[in-house]
């Protein structure tokens, strides 16, 4: 079973997952970086190009889910090194650091509030995330093009691209369509018809929508609608 809250930490979102049955898990693309936890372990989720399937065993999982350009800062790591990787955050941080943290996520009552202390705690100790980069991520999730973005955020081409690769893990335009495809699920998911969805999400037609939606997510449009 899943379930998410708002999170104490500005903009993050914190859930909890248990999967009721066997089969892999597919998480899809949505320009965010996550902590995670699992069964005592504590890892990153790195920005995802396309979705990530998990698959083995069932198991549980609880993760702060960070807003896009936000977590670097937090870690002290580009995004582009965890770009589609789930790592250890021993392999970020010092040993020592990790099984500190580790110890008060595992004795927290839950492991998702143990989870949301580390991440508060951390955010207070590292630098703010650039407020230009939120206005691009605000820019792109409303259907802005790219090059009307860097203008707005007094960006040349080259500037925006290099700075979100480190920020976001990929250059802008892949943003934009990461984004434009949640755009496009949200209204879907609200009984929206995918041609007026393609329209209003911003694709050129349906046909885009499906190939988007299918190089992004790995399965076609009507597949995610039907699932879980």
């Amino acid at each position: 079973m899943y379930a998410e809250r708002v999170s104490r930490l500005a903009g993050a979102v914190v859930w909890t997952n248990t999967p009721d049955g066997g089969g892999a898990a597919r998480v899809l693309p949505d320009g965010c970086m996550d902590l995670l936890w699992n069964d005592g372990r504590l890892l990153v989720a790195g920005p995802d190009t396309r979705a990530y399937v998990i698959e083995g065993e069932p198991s549980s999982w609880a993760g702060v889910r960070l807003p896009p350009g936000t977590a670097p800062a937090l870690l002290g790591v580009p995004a582009h090194e965890l770009r589609d990787r789930r790592v250890a955050l021993s392999d970020l941080w010092p040993a020592s650091k990790v099984r500190r943290l580790t110890a008060g996520v595992n004795g927290a009552a839950d492991p998702a509030s143990g989870l949301e202390a580390m991440a508060l705690t951390c955010a207070a100790d590292a630098e703010p995330p650039d407020p230009l980069l939120r206005q691009v991520v605000v820019a792109l999730a409303a259907g802005r093009p790219v090059a009307a973005t860097a203008d707005e955020v007094g960006l040349g081409a080259r500037q925006l691209h290099r700075r979100s690769l480190a920020a976001f893990g990929y250059g802008p335009k892949t943003l934009a369509r990461v984004l434009r495809m949640r755009r496009a699920l949200a209204l879907a998911r609200d009984g929206v018809p995918l041609a007026e969805t393609a329209a209003r999400a911003g694709f050129a037609d349906q046909a885009h929508l499906a190939r988007d939606v299918k190089e992004l997510a790995g399965v076609p449009v009507r597949a995610l609608l039907g699932g879980r």
